[in-house]
C-alpha cells in the first residue's frame, strides 16, 4: 500500500522559512515523479513544484519560483520543499503527490501538512 506522509508544517512569520518533508513507502520511488501541491482556504488545489525521478530540472509555479526549492532523496524515499521568504499568500495545506507512469498513470496523495504564514 502506497503511503505519502508529509511533515514540517507550522506557523511562521512573513519572511521566514520552513522545510516540508514527504516520506514515501510502498512504491518504487525511483519510478515516481514527485510533486507538491497546496490548497488555501476557499481555493482550489494548485500546483507548486515537481521533480522527476532523476532529480534534474525541477519545475515551479510562477508564484513560488525563486523562493521554494524541491529536492528528493531516492535512497531514503524522501522529497522536500524548502520554502524561503514566505508570504501570507503561501498559507495553505501542502500536499505531497506521486505520479507513476506505467501502462496507466497512477496518482498518490498524502494527507497534507498545514503551513500558516502570519503578516
Amino acid at each position: 500500500q502506497v503511503q505519502l506522509v508529509e511533515s514540517g508544517g507550522g506557523l511562521v512569520q512573513a519572511g521566514g522559512t520552513l522545510r516540508l518533508s514527504c516520506a514515501a513507502s510502498g512504491l518504487t520511488f525511483t519510478m515516481a515523479t514527485m510533486e507538491w501541491f497546496r490548497q488555501a482556504p476557499g481555493k482550489e488545489r494548485e500546483f507548486v513544484a515537481t521533480i522527476p525521478s532523476s532529480g534534474s530540472n525541477p519545475y515551479y509555479a510562477d508564484s513560488v519560483k525563486g523562493r521554494f526549492t524541491i529536492s528528493r532523496d531516492n535512497t531514503n524515499k524522501m522529497v522536500y520543499l524548502q520554502m524561503n521568504s514566505l508570504k501570507p499568500d503561501d498559507t495553505a495545506v501542502y500536499y505531497c503527490h506521486a505520479v507513476v507512469k506505467l501502462s496507466m498513470t497512477l496518482n498518490y496523495w498524502g494527507k497534507g501538512t498545514l503551513v500558516t504564514v502570519s503578516s
